[in-house]
């Protein structure tokens, strides 16, 4: 009867450590999430005054870009 007692504690704190390494991991994974949403946030700021800025070369870089886009996926 102890060793079953002795299995089942043995088995609890396993249970519990991998509990609280996934709620940490979860914690990181949401904070590195937020860090993510914050940094796309200053990228489309960032581009926007960009091209607010300098209408005419945002249109040329985007023709270009169009321009390169097709050629690699036309398969030619």
């Amino acid at each position: 009867m102890e060793t079953i007692d002795n299995a089942l504690n043995t088995a609890h704190e396993a249970v519990d450590k991998i509990a609280n390494a996934a709620s940490q991991a979860a914690e990181v994974l949401g904070e590195k999430g937020e860090q993510l949403k914050n940094a796309e946030h200053r990228l489309m700021d960032n581009c926007h005054s960009y091209v607010r800025t300098n209408p005419i070369a945002s249109i040329g870089i985007a023709v270009a870009a169009g321009f390169m886009l097709s050629r690699l996926l036309s398969g030619r």
